[in-house]
Parts: C-alpha cells; structure tokens; sequence
C-alpha cells in the first residue's frame, strides 16, 4: 500500500511538472537548447533524405534492369541486385568525401605513424571498419551537429557500432595528448613571444625596464552538455528545480580552459565540471611549483576572475584612470584573439556547440579529442575562421590578488602610460 501511494506521489509530480512547463515561459537557456535541437533534427532530415533519393534512384536503376531480365531469373537475382546497388552508391559517396578532404588522409596518417597498433590499418572491435574511414565518420560526427542515425545509413554501421568506433577514435587521439598539447620550454617558448601593447611592438628598452612579453594568453569556454538523468533528485532540491527556469544547472556545460600561443595553438588544456569552482587555480599552483614553465620577461594573460600572480596579469574590473584604461585596452587585444581561437574552435567541431550527452567522462573525452585535433589541424595549414560569440555576463569569482602580482601590474601601467606620453611628445 505504501508502495502504491509513493507511485501514485511520484506521477503527480510529473504531471504537475508537465502543467507548470505548459504554463510557464521558458527561459533563455531552454530555449537556446530546444532551437539547437530542432536545428539538428532538420540538418537530420535532411541527411536522411539525401539517402532515401539515393536509395530511389538505386531502385529505379535495379528495376530498369529487372524489366530486361526473365520474370524467374527476376525474382531470384532482384534483392541482391538492389542491396549491392545501393551499397556501391553509398560506398562511392564516402570515396568522394574522403578524396576531397585532405585532412581525412593527414589525420588518418598521423594517427598510423603515432601509433603501431594500427598495422592493420583498422580499428579494433565488433564493427571492421577501415582506419580512413573511422576518421571520416569521427571527424563527419565532430564537424557537424548530427547525431549517430543520421551517419548510420551513409556507413551501413548500426549506431552502436557507430558509437563504440567514435570513442575509440577518440582514445586514440587522446593517448596524443602530451605530444601535441604541450607547454613550449627554452628556445621554443621565446620563438612564440608577442609584444605587450601592439600599438608598441617590441620595445628593448620598455623591456629592460621590467615590460613583460607575452607567453600565451589564458581562458575559458563553456560546452553545453546533456543534463545527467536524477538532477534535481529530490523534493528538498524543487526550490533549485525552480530557478533553474532562468539560469542553467552547473552540470548543464563542462568548463573547458586553455591557453593558447601566437599562433592559436593550444599549449594547456583543463576540462572540469560547471559545478567546478577555482578558476585557474589548477594552472596557477602548477607555475607556482614549476616558475620555469614562465621564463624571466614573460607572463601570461588572463581574463577578469583569474589569479593575479606575477605570471598571470590580469584587467582592471573597472578602469578608473587614463593609466588603467590603456592598460586594459592592451589586455583586451589578447583576450580577444583568445575569442578568436574558441571561435574557430566551434566553428571547426560544430559539436560543441551542444553535447547531447549526459555522461561526464565520455563529454570530456569528445572535447579534449576536438582541442587535439585543433593543434593537428593547424599542423597541416588547415585554418577555420569562426564567429565571436558576443559574450554574456557571468558572476566572476572574487579571487586573491598576490602582492607581487600586484606590483607588477602596477609597472606595466606605469611603463605603457610613459611610452605613450614620450610618444606623444
């Protein structure tokens, strides 16, 4: 009986969950997420009718045949006849995208050349699929927004064989990582050094005077993931379920930090949870035990909500001088080409723009696979330019600004508002 009255607890829960979501409007954040669904259903539909006309013309192409042919010998020979038609087509249309994509090649060589296991030329597991096109079907589910029915007919692969393939391409790049997102050290790191201001170019003197340069520019994104089943999971949490109707759950997104050099290229890479506070604190305590990794004259620029330290500068929240305002403006050029490269990012592995997935591990494991591919990409000259997101406002952290951090920005406000007034001069 107790049993029963918890049931009978529990739907009218739902049911009054279903009223309140008919009568209350949605929020931003629902929305955007509802649009991003329906797009990727129609880009679905389209893909799925691509292959019904392929198939339809297959079948036109069988018949046609059929009608030249003896009705017994007919029906004997017209089901493999049609199968192999279709198959062939299907075959063809995959040889075509692999030949005029380049990129399909170079990564399926650098994944042989980086890795033995792979003499054989296939992946490992239930589904033998050919290791060039495992990358395209990997690469084809990462560039676009479609999920894995929509590849499963174009590959004759049920979609978990489709999914067990894509993840263990995935490991494979992953097992990449320390090679190719790799923090640059002695002559490398001096090779990739960009002035402070851009307005002062290199300046000797300003340098010698304490002017840092800079080593790399450091920040954040977030990804949009599926929110994991059980959240809230309980009554005591249906104040929270409310708000929830204006501001996203902390696990709907996976906070993806980097840092990025000259060249857009990623030389760190930390993936943690919405749910995750501290904001660069992993980086900062790694410099603070390794300070090499920062060589003497250099620093790293970060964004508002970050550490101060005397490796990592940061904006003024507010500008409340000329001195302070053109010291942010400087800042602000980095930060922006730090935009730039998540906008190609994005642009390039149109998945993150929404994972539907709510498991946290196998997120990770797409997004970390995405900012490896982005270095490989770039490798081979292969440059995708994305749109900057207009950024939205987010509760900032307050953080402890160290003293020496503190000092140093001070003299590089006061050597940028010198150089400009000697200018001016």
């Amino acid at each position: 009986m107790e049993v029963r009255k918890k049931k009978v607890a529990a739907a009218g829960r739902v049911i009054m969950d279903v009223i309140q979501a008919e009568w209350e409007p949605l929020s931003h954040w629902e929305l955007d997420q509802r649009l991003d669904r329906a797009v990727e259903e129609m880009i679905e539909a389209d893909l799925v009718a691509q292959v019904q006309e392929q198939s339809a013309f297959a079948t036109m192409q069988a018949s046609q045949q059929e009608d030249s042919t003896p009705p017994d010998q007919a029906q004997t020979e017209t089901p493999p006849r049609l199968t192999e038609s279709v198959c062939a087509l299907q075959r063809s249309h995959i040889t075509e995208a692999m030949e005029a994509n380049p990129a399909i090649q170079y990564v399926t060589n650098f994944l042989q050349s980086s890795n033995k296991s792979y003499s054989k030329n296939r992946l490992s597991g239930r589904a033998r699929l050919s290791l060039s096109h495992t990358v395209l079907l990997s690469l084809t589910l990462l560039s676009k927004r479609i999920s894995y029915r929509s590849v499963s007919s174009s590959f004759h692969l049920e979609k978990g064989n489709i999914h067990r393939i894509f993840f263990s391409f995935c490991d494979q790049v992953i097992a990449q990582k320390d090679r190719l997102i790799q923090w640059p050290a002695g002559q490398e790191a001096l090779q990739h050094l960009l002035p402070f201001s851009s307005w002062l170019s290199r300046n000797e003197g300003l340098e010698e005077r304490g002017l840092p340069q800079v080593l790399g520019v450091l920040g954040d994104t977030r990804i949009p993931i599926r929110l994991p089943a059980g959240k809230p999971d309980s009554e005591s949490e249906a104040p929270e379920a409310k708000r929830l109707k204006n501001e996203p759950h902390p696990d709907s997104w996976l906070n993806l930090e980097l840092v990025c050099n000259d060249k857009g290229r990623f030389i760190y890479c930390h993936i943690s949870k919405g749910s995750e506070k501290g904001r660069g604190s992993a980086l900062a305590e790694r410099l603070q035990q390794h300070p090499e990794m920062v060589p003497p004259g250099t620093c790293l620029i970060a964004g508002v909500g970050y550490p101060l330290t005397e490796q990592i500068l940061t904006p003024f929240s507010t500008g409340r001088s000329p001195q302070e305002n053109l010291y942010n403006r400087s800042v602000g050029t980095h930060l922006s080409r730090f935009n730039q490269v998540v906008a190609d990012l994005k642009e390039r592995f149109q998945k993150l723009r929404y994972l539907d997935m709510g498991n946290y591990d196998r997120a990770k494991a797409v997004v970390l696979t995405a900012c490896i591919l982005h270095n490989v990409f770039l490798d081979m000259g292969d440059v995708t330019k994305g749109l900057v997101e207009r950024s939205t406002a987010e509760d900032v952290e307050e953080v402890n600004e160290d003293a020496a951090g503190v000092k140093m920005r001070e003299t590089v406000v006061n050597l940028l508002y010198s150089a400009l007034e000697s200018g001016t001069q």
